[in-house]
């Protein structure tokens, strides 16, 4: 048995805990074994709880926090405190609670007017009853959902179906964090209210779908991208917020520095030529062509886009969503648009040698093309188009540049805690340059510390927001005539290193000793 007197005892005296705390301890988990977070102190997250004797709650604290790789320390709270405590999760919950009950209400009147009208013979018994999808309940439900996410920076909402009740994580700077529990029974009226706005067919729940839908929330309007998909316990909804207010982006934002900027300055003023970005899904790859495509004269140029969906507005930009269905796709679009006096053209993706081939086409006969294609690397776009039956003498007078990238989480400034640059972290850095030329080595200056994330009060994960981390493949005659031998990835590699090439994880490490985001990022790349 725990000595009590050995534990501090933590007094709440009214006080809200704010959400950025709350997140690292689900509702129904604090609920259940009734433990909360209290607030952060020099790293440490602190944690109220009721009866410090309870095994079973000890090891779901020990389980949750270690998922966040947070330290924690226990205090005493009364079970008074702790029912206050759990009220500052009304901010989400206590609304879809008031929505939920309302909704419960309705469907056992619904069940009273249904026997009601049963005994008095009414055979139309059905026609009586409300199309519970678009009644308030469900209505706010969803609206809760939407304005929480918005309001606390999440990029996707996932509205997930279990065995016994619906999940609701928000993502938030490429993180998924459990908001709450919705009941089983309001599943199929939700995902229902999602489909409406989005103009999806109701009754199609065995493959998925996709939609959009617009929301004025706070006074604005934000545009949500929606996806379906069908899962084992019912369909499953994504929901990708796209904000216009965060649309103008500058290409030093995303993540570009000096001789970065540079190169991306001068392949934008090109005439014609195509460049390709590359990276996994939800790597960032059309905010920096957004940011491309902003740095560019609008005014003097006919620019033309290509999307699949249209994610934000341009002024400026001709934009135009492809459509699978009706066959206006990346191929036939493209076509298109080369009759309507194009100099700049942006396609959301080649996908298909039919694309790939009309891409490069448009480049040879003038125009500046921008695009993305889905590789590992920057190294890989060559090979890709090769794969996809490109022939290889096309492409040299027509790449100018391949940009590789991912994201990676930006260090909060009070958050950083310093390690110094030593053992195996030197030997790593070592390791990892031991083949760039020296003459470009000595370019790279590693500082005597790097950091690591700590918690703070204000930045409890010890990172806020996102940038990039870039990798750069340009074209000069020798990579010309390499091309047309269709080189391996080693062969490129090899080629372009010799000439100063640096990889994404090269970039992160200067991001790293630039102090923005932590060492830790850099372990993660390959």
């Amino acid at each position: 048995m725990t000595d009590l007197s050995s534990i501090p005892v933590a007094q709440l005296n009214g006080n809200r805990i704010s959400f950025d705390i709350l997140k690292f301890i689900p509702e129904d988990a604090a609920g259940y074994y009734k433990f909360i977070p209290l607030d952060f102190k020099d790293g440490v997250l602190q944690v109220g709880m009721v009866d410090p004797d309870n095994i079973e709650a000890r090891d779901a604290l020990q389980f949750i926090a270690s998922k966040s790789n947070l330290p924690f320390k226990i205090f005493l709270i009364s079970e008074e405190n702790f029912t206050e405590a759990l009220k500052s999760y009304e901010a989400l919950g206590g609304q879809v609670d008031e929505a939920l009950d309302a909704f419960a209400a309705e469907i056992e009147a619904d069940k009273k007017d249904s026997t009601e009208l049963l005994k008095d013979g009414e055979q139309k018994a059905s026609s009586k009853t409300p199309n519970i999808i678009e009644e308030a309940p469900v209505t706010k439900i969803v609206g809760v959902i939407l304005q929480h996410a918005t309001e606390g920076n999440a990029s996707d909402i996932h509205i997930e179906p279990t065995t016994e009740q619906v999940r609701v994580r928000f993502r938030v700077d490429g993180v998924l964090y459990t908001s709450l529990f919705l009941p089983k029974a309001v599943q199929e009226a939700v995902v229902a209210r999602i489909k409406i706005l989005t103009n999806m067919k109701l009754d199609e729940k065995r493959k998925p779908q996709d939609g959009r839908f617009s929301a004025k929330i706070d006074g604005r309007k934000i545009d949500f991208r929606v996806s379906t998909f069908p899962t084992y316990f019912g369909e499953k909804v994504v929901l990708r917020i796209l904000d216009p207010d965060k649309k103008l982006i500058s290409l030093a934002s995303v993540g570009f520095v000096g001789e970065q900027l540079a190169q991306i300055d001068a392949v934008i003023k090109k005439p014609h030529g195509l460049v390709l970005l590359t990276g996994p899904t939800g790597s960032g790859k059309t905010t920096t062509l957004y940011a491309m495509l902003n740095a560019l004269d609008k005014e003097q140029a006919n620019v033309v886009s290509l999307e699949d969906p249209i994610e934000y507005d341009i002024a400026g930009i001709n934009q135009s969503q492809v459509q699978a269905d009706i066959n206006y796709t990346f191929a036939s679009g493209l076509r298109s648009i080369l009759r309507q006096d194009p100099d700049i053209i942006m396609v959301g993706e080649i996908r298909d040698k039919e694309t790939a081939t009309l891409a490069i086409q448009a480049s040879l006969t003038g125009h500046l093309v921008f695009s993305t294609i889905h590789t590992n690397s920057a190294i890989g776009v060559v090979p890709r188009l090769i794969d996809m039956g490109v022939d290889p003498f096309l492409i040299p007078p027509t790449l100018v540049m391949a940009i590789g990238q991912r994201l990676v989480p930006l260090l909060c400034p009070e958050a950083r805690n310093p390690v110094p640059v030593e053992g195996s972290i030197k030997m790593m850095i070592d390791k990892q340059l031991s083949d760039l030329p020296e003459i470009f080595r000595r370019e790279i200056m590693i500082p005597d510390m790097v950091y690591e994330a700590k918690s703070t009060a204000s930045c409890p994960s010890g990172t806020k927001g996102r940038t990039a981390v870039f990798e750069f493949i340009t074209m000069d005659r020798d990579l010309e005539h390499l091309i047309l031998k269709s080189p391996s990835e080693d062969d490129i590699y090899n080629h372009v290193r010799a000439k100063g090439f640096t990889s994404m994880k090269e970039d992160a490490m200067r991001k790293a000793f630039a102090g923005q985001i932590s060492f830790t990022e850099v372990n993660k790349f390959n």
